[in-house]
């Protein structure tokens, strides 16, 4: 368990399916993610994906996210834990439609890649972004995050390909922005 100044990050369990439902089968607030269910037992079927431990190559691994003040669960964060040598991850996160724009994704990433480089001594990580999410690169590159490139049309969502705009940042590149990395809202 993880915590924040005003959340709670645990591990995505099943009694978690329907909060998630919630917030997850919203597609307008979601439109930039790959996975929108239409059903609990989609949901279901994701929670039940996801490792007993966490820092598993070549796995996902999920966190939901919990208000301190109300013990309400609003959003998830999702870590690929990249190659077998695993000193690399990738990182996402989901925050229900209601608690966006209050700085609480700034707060729980920041807290995530404190954990993967401090804790978990990981060398890299990387977000991975739709070009017309404007506020996920804001987030990253708030964070201190460096575009890395554009992948033209490389995944297929929905039967659709879109294009991938990668930002990545490194362990001592964190470690020297630390301090400068702190948001100013409250």
């Amino acid at each position: 368990m993880i915590t924040t100044k005003r959340t709670i990050l645990r591990p995505i369990s099943s009694v978690d399916n329907e909060k998630v439902f919630g917030y997850r089968s919203d597609s307008e607030t979601n439109k930039f993610q790959g996975w929108i269910p239409n059903k609990v037992e989609e949901v279901d079927d994701f929670i039940s994906k996801n490792p007993e431990t966490i820092n598993i190559p070549d796995s996902w691994f999920q966190l939901v996210i919990i208000k301190k003040t109300s013990n309400e669960l609003i959003g998830d964060i999702g870590i690929h834990f990249i190659d077998k040598e695993n000193f690399q991850c990738e990182i996402g996160c989901t925050i229900r439609k209601e608690d966006q724009g209050r700085g609480i994704a700034t707060e729980v990433m920041r807290a995530i890649v404190n954990y993967l480089f401090n804790d978990l001594k990981k060398h890299r990580i990387t977000a991975s972004i739709d070009p017309a999410n404007i506020s996920s690169i804001r987030l990253v590159e708030r964070l201190g995050f460096q575009k890395e490139g554009l992948f033209k049309e490389s995944l297929l969502i929905d039967g659709k390909w879109v294009d991938d705009l990668v930002y990545a940042i490194l362990n001592y590149e964190w470690q020297l922005t630390e301090t400068d990395n702190q948001d100013p809202r409250p």
